[in-house]
């Protein structure tokens, strides 16, 4: 899996991620008088296969909740700043409002607080995924919906008059008109913020989820090698990240062709 993922990326992205696997198996070979042992993640040790596909689980399940997380966040951070666009003032409030609390409260904390503060507070127990998905989109929805108004802004002003001349209502403009329009203009920063929320879904490890980095530690807890466990825990979230920008790149050129 890893290799396909390596041979589709770019050459100069594959040649870095061989140049810093290289560092790594080098600095085995040097005068350290720590004892490496690569076996417990290698592919061509039975223990070290075993010990990947528990750590591929892992993987899984962290694409799975950024996924659904960036999802919804997109959703809400859209609604957000068509709400914040709004002529209504109590409308625009509540967007500044929800922006400026969400955007100040750090990811790890307001996780703590959904998942241990809700049960107290309201009666509401969350599973530790669905608290992990719902932390990830309240707070990456602040930032969706500073985006998404910057992009809204950016379409000139001219092309809804004109949509508006010809007999469609605010929210046929802003349907067809406007938010594809913004879209293609902001695509980079929503592929920024999928790779934020990706980084950031390793902190749901804290309340026992079993994504990546929670693999990761359980199996330094077993094997006692954690710097060759945590290497391939930094090779893996590489992977992931490039293979997400590859993505959105490819996904640039494909609309701008479009266009």
């Amino acid at each position: 899996m890893a290799a396909q993922i390596l041979m589709r990326l770019p050459t100069r992205r594959t040649a870095t991620i061989l140049a810093l696997a290289g560092v790594f198996a080098l600095s085995g070979c040097g005068g350290h008088s720590y004892n490496w042992g690569w076996y417990v993640v290698s592919p061509f040790d039975p223990r070290g296969l075993k010990n990947l596909a528990f750590l591929a689980d892992g993987m899984i399940a962290t694409v799975t909740l950024s996924l659904v997380a960036i999802a919804i966040s997109v959703v809400l951070g859209a609604a957000l700043a068509i709400v914040g666009l709004s002529r209504i003032a109590a409308l625009r409030a509540f967007n500044r409002t929800y922006v400026e609390i969400f955007r100040a409260i750090p990811v790890l904390v307001l996780l703590l607080w959904v998942y241990y503060g809700l049960p107290v507070v309201a009666g509401i127990q969350f599973s530790v995924m669905v608290a992990g998905i719902a932390t990830l989109a309240l707070s990456d929805a602040a930032f969706e919906s500073e985006i998404f108004r910057a992009g809204i802004q950016s379409v000139a002003l001219g092309q809804s008059e004109a949509a508006m001349s010809l007999g469609l209502t605010r929210w046929q403009t802003m349907r067809f008109i406007v938010l594809p329009q913004a879209i293609r203009r902001i695509l980079p920063a929503l592929g920024n913020q999928f790779v934020y929320v990706l980084k950031m879904s390793s902190l749901i490890s804290v309340v026992g989820y079993q994504e990546l980095t929670r693999r990761a530690q359980e199996l330094v807890l077993i094997e006692y090698r954690p710097l060759e466990i945590y290497t391939m825990l930094v090779i893996e979230y590489l992977l992931l990240i490039l293979l997400v920008s590859w993505l959105v790149r490819r996904l640039e050129l494909r609309m701008a062709a479009g266009r």
